[in-house]
């Protein structure tokens, strides 16, 4: 199969590009993507319960507390007890979090406009349906119904 017909191809090429492109960003700023990623997910008033963050953002729990850590040594956030439940904790912005995550809202807010100036309407209704397929078929595990692969397929 041809790499640049293969849908597979595509969404790895293109989040790769979007990711090297948000790093450069976040670098400007002594930062990076996956650290933006989570202060966008981190509620700004009331903060987020470490535990739901990691499901949020589908990160995994090793990877999450490497990033949580050093936001919390750059004073970005603070983790507070959950008065709701002592066993767990709630992360909350500090105000330094709070300035890097409107950094981080505005550089996702001029990617959107940029990239919605050269599609139309039409275009970005088709990508999101076609994403949304794609995100439903994996979800409902219709993809790799069983073990066997139709090697003519491949």
């Amino acid at each position: 199969m041809d790499k640049n017909k293969s849908i597979d191809h595509q969404l790895r090429a293109t989040w790769q590009a979007v990711a090297k492109l948000y790093n450069e960003q976040a670098a400007k700023h002594d930062s990076t993507m996956a650290t933006a990623f989570v202060l966008l997910n981190i509620d700004y008033e009331n903060g987020t319960p470490s535990t739901a963050l990691g499901p949020l953002m589908g990160m995994e729990p090793t990877s999450l507390s490497r990033i949580l850590k050093s936001m919390e040594d750059k004073g970005a956030i603070r983790r507070e007890k959950n008065p709701e439940d002592g066993r767990s904790v709630i992360i909350k912005l500090t105000d330094y979090g709070k300035e890097m995550r409107e950094v981080s809202k505005e550089s996702v807010i001029v990617f959107n406009t940029k990239i919605r100036e050269h599609i139309t309407d039409e275009e970005m209704e088709a990508f999101f349906k076609v994403t949304s397929t794609i995100n439903k078929l994996i979800a409902d595990k219709m993809i790799y119904q069983d073990d066997k692969i139709d090697k003519k397929a491949v």
